[in-house]
């Protein structure tokens, strides 16, 4: 079973060790945003543009993993970025001479593209783009008059198109395609499902987590795959199939590597796991593998879970390309569609945290502005990267931008001491923001729990290393940076955290009730494919549940709910955890089954019947039935018997550590 939710946060020292290992990838995402960054220093350099240092960090929201997405989203940026400066000149041309318009302009702008950050698909860029347009708007306040304004605003869009440009430049010619990501990310799936039939022990965390990933960043490298011709179109199914199977192979895996009585024997386990090896190198070698033979001794004398096992691995790796077309596809889902999300308009937290966020960056504008500190102005800066929807996500985010902060001023401060007194060119400069940036992105771009403060380091280091055209050591400025940096987060936390502030719960509790209704569906599917997509939706959806539940002691004491709510809803989690193999086992094998209503049933704590209904007598797998209902059923009652008070107890001392 998974760690409980409240234990999967806060890493010690251990832990971030081995948050920064290396996987396959990684470094070679690290080195791809180094260059970029590098190159982009150097051409702003050369054009002698303004605010540098951004034009360096924009490249963080850039890039992707794949060279389509990143290509796609670096153009998207492009044109959004030119649209809204079109709209800067013309709010300047009536607000730029009157300060207290050009204040009322700057807000107005920013309440209104938060608004639509929170409450549409630009969630991932709109509040960089209020940042930028009201950055401009308040730069333009500084010039003489209106030739110089709109130069300015000429430089500021050369100043933006200048990291889109190198990014798409360097994607297109080194990036991996998204077929080559996706094979290599199946290959190691099928890697770790064959170790773990020889040595089970080691490797429960791993494909826990590799289940909790969900298959949606594969399919979307698939379908991308396609479109830049990486795959042939004929391919997409047995692909798409090859995806379900590995979903089989990894619960398969799961359950042996995590009960006794499924562990297969060295008969069974070796020639799986060396099927599975050579399976890994054809995906990662850019093909898929066809027509597999598996010989296994006959599985009747094997333990019933043991056999289902067997089985169900025997089953997905023969027919792992295998395109299933025995059973009718269901209806496909209503599209969500639109621009905005459903509750746009209804949710008064949309409006909120466009309030909230405006009201810090309005005051930290005012701030610096009104005792002529601008050194400081990076605090206006902050505040719109670092602003989430709730509570727990802003402060989480927030004690990984300051340590973020910390970290890339030291390395700002030593490289301006030990490193530009000794460089005259912009290539020395640019080595100095590759080593940077490379630090940064390894931080940055690898696990979820610590990217913030890789982030963070990167705007830190390049707002102290690039400070003009040419290297410069001026300490001075570093230092002012840095103190806006932190004076940003301060003021976010204090707003975030009094006004109208946004507890994770009511997530929590819309995400459990989803996910019970959600199995249940799942267990009505007839087509394996579908009915296989759903339970991988399903696993990663329970994942960001317990993430959820781990952030909540970011939570200051008059936000968290007490400590009787979280106890019950980690119990919650852990027992749908616990019964996510049954449930999908038996799926498999039997759709419809009634068992799992029954535990979804009991755990939505509603009244069900004495036992569950005998199997049919016509099923020649009764006892592997049995076995998987035992199974479940055991799980259930083991969590059902622990204490509350336990649990309870055990967050209060964890959140208080």
């Amino acid at each position: 079973m998974a760690q409980p939710a409240g234990d999967l946060a806060r890493p010690g020292a251990a832990d971030i060790l081995k948050l920064l290992a290396p996987f396959p990838g990684r470094a070679a995402m690290a080195c791809r945003i180094a260059l970029i960054c590098a190159l982009t220093a150097y051409v702003t350099s050369a054009y002698g543009t303004m605010e540098a240092a951004i034009s360096a960090y924009v490249v963080f929201f850039l890039n992707q993993p794949d060279r389509v997405m990143s290509v796609v989203q670096s153009i998207a940026m492009l044109v959004l970025v030119t649209v809204f400066l079109g709209i800067v000149l013309i709010v300047a041309m009536f607000a730029l001479d009157d300060p207290l318009w050009r204040v009322a302009c700057i807000a107005g702008l920013s309440f209104g593209l938060l608004f639509v950050t929170s409450a549409s698909k630009l969630r991932p860029v709109g509040a960089i783009l209020a940042m930028i347009i009201g950055f401009l708007l308040d730069e333009l306040g500084s010039v003489p008059f209106g030739e110089v304004a709109t130069r300015a605003l000429l430089y500021a869009w050369v100043m933006t198109a200048i990291p889109f440009a190198v990014s798409v430049c360097v994607n297109v010619l080194i990036a991996p395609s998204p077929r080559r990501l996706a094979g290599r990310t199946l290959a190691k799936r099928l890697r770790l499902a064959a170790r773990s039939l020889v040595d089970p022990e080691s490797t429960q965390a791993a494909l826990g987590a590799c289940l909790r990933e969900g298959d949606a960043q594969i399919g979307t490298w698939l379908k991308l795959s396609v479109v830049d011709g990486s795959s042939a179109r004929a391919d997409f199914p047995a692909l798409r199939q090859a995806v379900s199977s590995t979903l089989a192979i990894l619960v398969a895996a799961d359950l042996a590597a995590r009960e006794a009585s499924a562990c297969l024997p060295a008969a069974f386990a070796a020639p799986i796991a060396d099927t599975l090896e050579n399976m890994a190198r054809m995906l990662e070698a850019g093909g898929y593998p066809v027509d597999i033979e598996l010989t296994l001794p006959g599985v009747a004398e094997l333990p019933p879970l043991a056999r289902v096992v067997a089985e169900d691995l025997q089953r997905a790796i023969t027919r792992f390309a295998v395109v299933e077309a025995d059973a009718p596809l269901p209806p496909p889902a209503a599209k969500s569609g639109g621009f905005f999300l459903p509750d746009a308009f209804t949710n008064p937290e949309h409006v909120r945290y466009a309030l909230k966020t405006t009201a810090a960056a309005m005051f930290c504008y005012l701030l610096y502005t009104q005792i002529n500190w601008p050194g400081i102005h990076t605090c206006f800066i902050t505040v719109y990267m670092v602003s989430l929807g709730t509570t727990a996500e802003t402060v989480e985010k927030m004690t990984l931008r300051i340590a973020g902060c910390l970290i890339g001023a030291i390395l700002g401060t030593a490289a301006i001491v030990f490193l530009m007194p000794v460089t005259t060119a912009a290539l020395g400069l640019m080595g100095i923001v590759f080593a940077g940036t490379w630090l940064s992105a390894w931080i940055a771009f690898g696990s979820p729990r610590i990217a913030y403060a890789g982030f963070q380091i990167a705007l830190v280091f390049f707002m102290c290393v690039i400070q003009g055209p040419a290297p410069a050591f001026d300490l001075t400025i570093a230092r002012d940076r840095t103190i806006g940096i932190l004076i940003g987060n301060v003021v976010v936390y204090l707003i975030f955290t009094r006004v109208w502030p946004v507890s994770v719960a009511a997530r929590v509790d819309a995400g459990l009730t989803a996910l019970q209704h959600q199995w249940k569906r799942i267990a009505m599917l007839t087509h394996a494919g579908t009915r296989r997509a759903m339970a991988a939706s399903a696993m990663a959806q329970c994942g960001a549940l317990e993430q959820d539940l781990a952030t909540m002691h970011f939570e200051p004491s008059w936000v968290r709910p007490d400590a009787t709510w979280i106890a019950e809803r980690r119990n919650a989690l852990a027992r749908l955890d616990a019964l996510e193999t049954p449930m999908f086992l038996l799926a498999e094998r039997h759709p419809g089954d009634t068992a799992i209503d029954d535990w979804i049933s009991r755990l939505s704590g509603e009244t069900v019947g004495a036992g569950t209904p005998p199997p049919s007598p016509a099923d020649a797998n009764n006892d592997t039935r049995t076995a998987l209902l035992g199974l479940g059923n055991a799980r259930l009652i083991q969590l059902e018997h622990a204490a509350p008070s336990d649990a309870a107890k055990g967050f209060t001392t964890h959140a208080a550590a």
